[in-house]
């Protein structure tokens, strides 16, 4: 059952001459009253007065068990029409001197305040079980979730880590609204009672959202932190997501062999990070490559290598899998995440360079395990856009679009940009992309 709440304000346009504002504040104090104390001195002298159109509140699961205490707190304390958010395990914010900061492995509560004149909100609740068929109409699922889809270009979405049918949902909300670029993540797991979903004055399970229309709008920027190896290989044979057979041209051979046949070519640095840190980059855009065709390395949804048969040198991938797909053996590391990032988010400032905000949806293997220092993803984005406030959190699966359609991630940075809906530039455009 999904549920709908009104929103008086955030769907009356405001006049489109009034200033879209920012305010943000961070707080690590480990006791729940201090900190959301902390947060309405910050976001005071930052210069938040009257209340703003949507709150976005991020908290680490070190306060799972205060959890139910924290909106109507900063209800209390913070003026907003709207709220939603979720507890992560990391928090992503920006402190009062104006830096993010990832916040790891200890307490740490984002809140993020934005005044978006002309633009509209909903929110929505969407209960655990019961999806709408896939194969029926999409009014069915627009129905469900009771946000209307005229104009609607962006959507936050996140997700309680007991839903079920994940992949099905994400499915279903492309399914219902197609032209909102999608972004969020799956919540933090933690041991109390309630779910990790915040909502307005409420802790929910399921999924919560906020579909966004008119003057501002959300660019997805996805970086999946590997690189490609070997040559990209056409899927032979398949049964499920078991993989059997792949070519390269007019040879053949099993996953195994032709990943040992890569190794010939690897450094020793390169073959030992093959032994833990090796996935699969699943090609979404299209299937067989023509003679003309150049691989695409962003239309690659990187998934996990599950399993591996020695006996016939299959390989289990994370993904389902049909003949004629492409595919092509990653590895991930620290530079390979970093120069991914720095590619992907260069061609976001050269479209938008100056955001109001940015949100930052960050796989629990990334941060310091992956970087080995603090405040890698959003030192990154820092580089580019030296003034952005960030807000965001670490999530056990990140939400973004690949090659048009909207994926569940695994070690990625999910960016979405706030930015002005008007189209870019056409000399911006990547190629082959037409103004709308």
């Amino acid at each position: 059952m999904a549920r709908m709440f009104p929103l008086p304000h955030s769907l009356l346009r405001r006049w489109p001459g009034q200033q879209a504002h920012c305010f943000t504040a961070l707080s690590n104090q480990p006791a729940l009253e201090a900190a959301v104390a902390d947060l309405k001195q910050q976001l005071r002298a930052a210069g938040q007065r009257g209340p703003a159109d949507l709150a976005l509140v991020f908290c680490s699961t070190a306060y799972a068990t205060d959890l139910q205490r924290l909106l109507p707190l900063l209800r209390d304390a913070i003026p907003s029409h709207n709220w939603i958010g979720c507890a992560g395990g990391g928090v992503v914010g920006t402190d009062s001197g104006g830096q993010p900061h990832e916040l790891e492995h200890q307490p740490g509560i984002s809140v993020s305040l934005f005044e978006l004149p002309g633009s509209e909100l909903q929110l929505f609740h969407l209960e655990a079980g019961g999806l709408p068929d896939l194969d029926g109409p999409s009014q069915q699922w627009v129905d469900w979730v009771g946000a209307q889809p005229e104009d609607a270009h962006s959507m936050l979405l996140f997700i309680d880590p007991g839903c079920p049918a994940i992949n099905d949902l994400i499915s279903g909300l492309d399914y219902a609204y197609p032209q909102a670029a999608k972004v969020g993540g799956i919540a933090g797991q933690h041991n109390a009672s309630h779910g990790s979903l915040l909502l307005n004055d409420r802790v929910v399970e399921g999924a919560v959202g906020c579909l966004i229309s008119g003057a501002w709008r959300i660019e997805p920027v996805v970086a999946q932190g590997c690189r490609p190896i070997g040559p990209v290989f056409e899927v032979e044979k398949a049964e499920r997501n078991v993989v059997q057979r792949l070519s390269d041209g007019h040879n053949q051979g099993t996953p195994v062999a032709c990943l040992q046949a890569i190794l010939e070519g690897l450094n020793p640095q390169e073959r030992e990070l093959v032994r833990h840190s090796l996935f699969l980059g699943v090609a979404k855009s299209s299937f067989q490559l023509s003679s003309s065709d150049t691989p695409d390395d962003s239309a690659f949804l990187v998934r996990n290598l599950i399993g591996v048969d020695p006996r016939t040198g299959s390989v289990a991938v994370g993904e389902r899998l049909r003949v004629g797909q492409r595919v092509q053996f990653q590895l991930r590391d620290a530079n390979a995440s970093r120069q991914e990032q720095r590619q992907l988010l260069s061609l976001q400032r050269r479209r938008q360079p100056e955001p109001l905000a940015a949100l930052l949806f960050a796989c629990l293997g990334r941060g310091e395990g992956l970087y080995g220092q603090p405040d890698g993803d959003v030192n990154a984005c820092r580089e580019l856009f030296a003034q952005v406030p960030v807000a965001g959190a670490f999530c056990n699966g990140e939400i973004g679009p690949v090659a048009g359609a909207t994926h569940l991630h695994g070690y990625t940075a999910s960016w979405g940009f706030l930015v002005p809906n008007t189209p870019p530039a056409v000399s911006d455009m990547p190629s082959g992309a037409t103004a709308s």
